[in-house]
């Protein structure tokens, strides 16, 4: 990122940029700056997005060798191309001496840094990975736009706010912009207003769900999965995520009991540290062999629905009904 920033402030660029990762906040921020940067505002003749896999090389190329209309640059960008997986070789070949005009931004989710045009952009431009930002960097970020609005927030509300938000930034954005408004008035920031404003993640209330079948609250754990019903979450998405909640868990448990720490459970299972120690907790409430058991069952209810032995809905309900007993 300090080397995209270093080219935007020089006003020196490479011929193409490929951003690429699975923080798509970011990606997003730095595709504008530097659209912003390399062209002019409201330049639709020498800037050009294509986007989706249909995008046919042939047609970028006839592009980027066409001359801009009275500026030094065309900007070409394509994204969520697939190319850098497959079917970029084309433009591979092209890249390896492109027209001194044409400048192009990729804007990609998954890579294959084994592709040719991952190689070439790579060599002769810049690639730049946006992965799920830590924990630090999230709080630094939260906080700044929490100090830019006057307003104070202690750790243990930054660490509710996370665990309702998640880690992607562009739902923190939003959330943190209702939270503003819906505080106005108020100096500081606390978890009450976050539980009366903030939008509650699927998961989060996967996780309250299995936390209420660990703790034999067997209303509880229903009433949630009917809220999730009412808000259209399909049958099938809340047993999937049912199940990668006990798989989880499962790996949370077996980490603990090999002696590692919250920090790096967290880093094996992609979870931040304080999300880590949420899970161990919750883990502990179960036996690893519960956790095996509740997994095949999981996967005994999704054959069922598959196989049309049982309607999708009630599938899932006797299965919080099994384990929440």
């Amino acid at each position: 990122m300090q080397r995209i920033n270093g080219d935007i402030k020089s006003g020196e660029f490479r011929q193409m940029y490929l951003l690429y990762g699975e923080e798509a906040y970011l990606r997003k921020q730095y595709r504008d700056r530097l659209k912003a940067a390399m062209t002019k505002a409201g330049d639709t003749m020498n800037c050009s997005y294509f986007e989706g896999k249909n995008i046919s090389s042939g047609a970028v190329i006839d592009l980027a060798e066409t001359l801009p209309f009275f500026a030094d640059r065309r900007v070409i960008i394509l994204e969520n191309s697939g190319f850098f997986k497959s079917g970029g070789e084309p433009l591979a070949e092209y890249l390896s001496a492109p027209a001194r005009s044409a400048y192009f931004i990729f804007v990609e989710t998954e890579v294959d840094k084994r592709s040719k045009l991952f190689k070439i952009v790579s060599s002769k431009g810049m690639a730049v990975e946006f992965p799920v930002q830590n924990e630090a960097t999230l709080k630094k970020w939260i906080l700044g736009m929490i100090k830019k609005e006057g307003k104070q927030i202690t750790e243990p509300a930054l660490n509710y706010f996370l665990e309702k938000t998640g880690t992607d930034m562009e739902n923190i954005r939003k959330e943190l912009e209702k939270l503003m408004c819906y505080c106005l008035d108020k100096d500081a920031v606390r978890e009450k207003d976050m539980e009366e404003i903030c939008t509650k993640r699927v998961s989060s209330r996967i996780f309250d769900m299995v936390n209420a079948i660990a703790d034999k609250q067997q209303k509880k754990a229903l009433d949630l999965y009917y809220d999730l019903l009412a808000l259209k979450e399909p049958a099938m998405r809340i047993l999937f995520l049912i199940t990668r909640q006990f798989n989880m868990l499962l790996q949370v448990k077996e980490l603990k009991a090999k002696g590692y720490g919250n920090q790096i459970i967290g880093a094996k299972v992609g979870l931040s540290p304080f999300i880590a120690g949420k899970y161990a907790a919750q883990a502990a409430k179960f036996r690893s062999s519960y956790l095996r058991e509740a997994l095949e069952a999981c996967m005994e209810a999704e054959e069922s629905v598959k196989t049309g032995k049982m309607n999708d809905i009630m599938s899932v309900e006797l299965l919080i009904v099994r384990y929440s007993q």
